[in-house]
C-alpha cells in the first residue's frame, strides 16, 4: 500500500510539473497579477508583474533562497490575470491578498494600530480616539506615537471647542455644558453652521494650523483682561500653555507644515524590515517597524506593502516619500510614482537630494537595524538555548542533551483522560513532533499507570518505525511517575534512556528537578537559565495537555447530549455534527434543515427541544 502511495503521489508530481510547463508557454508578456496555488487548490502566493512571462517563469528556472525555495515547492499550480497597465496591477494584487489571505504574503490586517483622532460624521458630532478606520465620512488626523499623545491632544481640543461628549445624548444637560465645553444638544437646537464652524477651527488646528488658533486666543485673553475678567483671561492663558505643551514634544524636521509618510527597507536572510517615520504638520511624531518574510523580488514585495498599507487608510498624508529601487530604473521608478499618485490622488515622491532625501535615507536606515537587530536577538537566543541544553547535561551527568520528550497528563474528575507529549530540541520547542494521546486502559484518575501506557505507546512506536530517540525523558512528578517509566523503558521495551521528573511547589510552579532509581533531587539554581528551560518545557507541555483535554471533553459533552435523545444513534451523530459543525447550530436550525439528512420532523423538533432543554 505504501509503494502505491509512493507511485501516487510520484504521479501527481509529474503532472503538476507538465501543467506548469504547459502554462508557462502561454504566459503574455503584460503586466497583471499571478496567483500561485497548492496541491489542494489553495491560492499560496499573490503577486503583480510589469511583464508575466518573465516573472512567473523566474519561480522555476534558477536558484532561490530557502525561503523562496519553500513556496517553489509547494506550487502545483498557477492562474494570472492580464491587466492594461501597472496601476491596475498594484490594485488587483492588493485586492487578491485581501481577499485570499495567501499565507506566503505579508499580510497587514492587525498592523495598522497607531491612534487617530477623528471627528465623527453625526448629526451632532465628537471627538474619538480611535484605532479603527474605517471609511464611515468621519474626519481623521493621526496617527499619533501612542495613545496618550493622542488622548492628550483631544482633551485640549475638548477644552476648546464645545462638541459633545456623551455617546448618548442624556436627558439634561450636564457639567460639560456648565464648564463651557458642551453646546448641550440634548436640551438645546444646534444650528449646523455651528457645528461647520467648530469642525473647521479642529481641522485647521489639527493640519498645523496651531499658530491661528493661539493668535485667536491671545486675542481674547488680551480682551478679556482689558474687561477686567481675569478669570476668563487665566482660562485662555491655561490654553495657550496647553497647546504650548503639546506641540513641543514633537521633534520638528522640515520647514513646512506638509503631512508625510516616509518609507524604508531593508533586506537580509529572505526577510524584509519596513520602516514608516510619521511626519505630522512638518514634524516627525512616531516610527514604526515591521519585520516579515518575502518570497518575489525585493521592491516588488516592498510595494505590495506600501499598497496594502493604504488601501483601506483614509487617513492619508499629504505626501508620500520613498527610496529608489536598487537598479537604477527611471521608467520603473516613473510607473510606480504615477500608478500611486493615480490611486491615492497624492503627491509621491523618490527624491534624490537635500532634506526629504536625507530623511529616506533615515528611514532606510532605521530599517537596517532593525533587522540587524532581529538577526542579533535570535542568535543570541539560540546561543542561550543551547548552552542551557548543555549546562543540563552537566547536572545530570550526560554527554549531551539535544532532544528532550516531556509529557504530561489531564484529566478531570477523570474523565476524558488524555496525555501530551512536547519535543524540544536544543532548547526550543519543536512542534511538529509533538504528539497527543487518547488514554485508552486506565480506568479513573490513575496518574501512574497513565504515564506506564503513554510511555508504553510512545517508545514501542520508536523501536517499531526507526524514529529518533530523546536524550532526555521528562515527566511530569517525582519519584512515583519517574519510577513507572523507567519501569517500562528497561523491563517491558529494554530502553536505556535517563528519565527525569518535574515536582510542582503550592503554586503550582516548577520547583524541583528529580532524577535516578530511586529519584533524588538535582540542586539545580533556580535563577539559572537551566531551570528557566524546564519550566518553560513544563509550561508548553502543560498547555498542551490542557487544550488537548478541553477538546476531548467538549467533544464528550456534545456526543453524550446527542445520545440522549431517542432516535439518535453514532450514525446520525456524525451526520448531524458533520452537516451542521457544532452543537450551537444544531440548537439553533429549524425543523426544516434537517430535512436533508432524511430526518422527520416530528424527530427534529424533539432534537431541538432536547438541546434547548424544552419540554416537546
Amino acid at each position: 500500500m505504501a509503494e502505491q502511495t509512493d507511485n501516487e503521489r510520484a504521479g501527481e508530481a509529474e503532472a503538476a510539473k507538465d501543467r506548469i510547463r504547459n502554462k508557462l508557454a502561454l504566459l503574455p508578456d503584460k503586466p497583471g497579477c499571478y496567483m500561485m496555488k497548492n496541491r489542494d487548490g489553495v491560492i499560496i502566493y499573490v503577486g503583480k508583474a510589469k511583464v508575466l512571462r518573465n516573472r512567473v517563469r523566474s519561480y522555476f528556472i534558477g536558484s532561490h533562497n530557502g525561503k523562496t525555495q519553500r513556496l517553489v515547492s509547494e506550487i502545483v499550480d498557477f492562474e494570472f490575470i492580464v491587466t492594461s497597465s501597472n496601476m491596475e496591477a498594484l490594485i488587483l494584487e492588493c485586492n487578491l491578498i485581501k481577499q485570499h489571505h495567501p499565507r506566503y504574503n505579508v499580510l497587514l490586517k492587525d498592523d495598522k494600530t497607531f491612534p487617530y483622532i477623528k471627528i465623527t460624521n453625526e448629526k451632532h458630532p465628537k471627538l474619538e480616539v480611535t484605532r479603527r478606520i474605517v471609511k464611515d465620512k468621519g474626519k481623521y488626523f493621526g496617527p499619533y506615537p501612542n495613545a496618550f499623545a493622542a488622548q492628550q491632544t483631544k482633551k485640549l481640543l475638548d477644552r476648546l471647542y464645545p462638541l459633545r461628549k456623551c455617546n448618548t445624548l442624556p436627558d439634561k444637560v450636564c457639567l460639560y455644558y456648565h464648564m463651557g465645553q458642551c453646546v448641550a444638544p440634548c436640551e438645546f437646537d444646534v444650528e449646523p453652521s455651528t457645528y461647520d464652524g467648530m469642525i473647521s477651527e479642529i481641522s485647521k488646528f489639527l493640519n498645523g494650523g496651531e499658530d491661528v488658533v493661539k493668535a485667536e486666543l491671545e486675542r481674547k485673553m488680551q480682551a478679556a483682561a482689558e474687561a477686567l475678567e481675569f478669570e476668563r483671561a487665566k482660562e485662555f492663558r491655561d490654553q495657550l500653555i496647553a497647546i504650548d505643551a503639546v506641540m513641543e514634544k514633537q521633534k520638528i524636521t522640515m520647514t513646512d507644515a506638509m503631512d508625510r509618510d516616509i518609507f524604508g527597507y531593508a533586506v537580509d536572510k529572505g526577510w524584509m524590515c519596513v520602516q514608516i517615520l510619521y511626519m505630522r504638520k512638518g514634524k516627525i511624531i512616531e516610527r514604526h517597524g515591521t519585520t516579515f518574510p518575502y518570497y518575489g523580488e525585493e521592491y516588488d514585495d516592498f510595494m505590495t506593502f506600501v499598497t496594502q498599507y493604504y488601501s483601506d487608510n483614509p487617513a492619508l498624508p499629504k505626501q508620500i516619500l520613498l527610496p529608489h529601487p536598487p537598479v537604477q530604473d527611471d521608467e520603473h521608478e516613473e510607473e510606480v510614482i504615477a500608478s500611486l499618485h493615480s490611486w491615492l490622488k497624492i503627491k509621491v515622491l523618490m527624491p534624490q537630494r537635500g532634506r526629504k532625501s536625507e530623511v529616506v535615507s533615515m528611514a532606510l536606515d532605521n530599517a537596517r537595524v532593525m533587522l540587524e537587530e532581529k538577526f542579533r536577538l535570535i542568535e543570541r537566543d539560540e546561543q542561550r538555548s543551547v548552552k542551557a541544553s548543555q549546562s543540563l547535561a552537566e547536572w545530570l551527568g550526560l554527554e549531551a542533551v539535544k532532544r528532550i520528550e516531556a509529557f504530561d497528563n489531564s484529566n478531570i474528575q477523570g474523565t476524558n483522560p488524555v496525555s501530551a507529549m512536547v519535543v524540544f530540541t536544543d532548547g526550543k520547542p519543536d512542534r511538529k513532533e509533538y504528539r497527543k494521546y487518547k488514554v485508552k486502559t486506565v480506568e479513573g484518575p490513575d496518574d501512574y499507570e497513565t504515564m506506564r501506557e503513554v510511555v508504553r505507546r510512545r517508545y514501542e512506536r520508536v523501536l517499531k518505525e526507526g524514529l529518533t530517540r530523546p536524550d532526555l525523558i521528562i515527566v511530569d512528578g517525582g519519584k512515583g511517575q519517574i519510577a513507572a517509566a523507567i519501569d517500562v523503558l528497561e523491563n517491558e521495551l529494554g530502553l536505556f534512556i535517563p528519565v527525569c521528573g518535574l515536582v510542582k511547589d503550592a503554586k503550582h510552579k516548577t520547583a524541583q528537578l528529580m532524577t535516578g532509581d530511586p529519584a533524588e533531587i538535582v540542586p539545580l539554581p533556580r535563577d539559572s537559565q537551566e531551570f528557566y528551560l524546564l519550566q518553560r518545557i513544563q509550561e508548553e507541555v502543560h498547555r498542551f495537555a490542557i487544550t488537548f483535554h478541553r477538546e476531548q471533553r467538549a467533544k464528550s459533552m456534545v456526543e453524550s447530549k446527542l445520545d440522549s435523545i431517542p432516535g439518535i444513534g453514532e450514525k446520525r451523530r456524525k451526520a448531524l455534527l458533520k452537516h451542521f459543525g457544532s452543537l450551537k447550530k444544531i440548537r439553533e436550525a429549524s425543523v426544516e434543515d434537517f430535512r436533508p439528512l432524511s430526518i422527520g420532523d416530528k424527530l427534529a423538533g424533539e432534537i431541538i427541544a432536547a438541546l434547548r432543554d424544552e419540554p416537546t
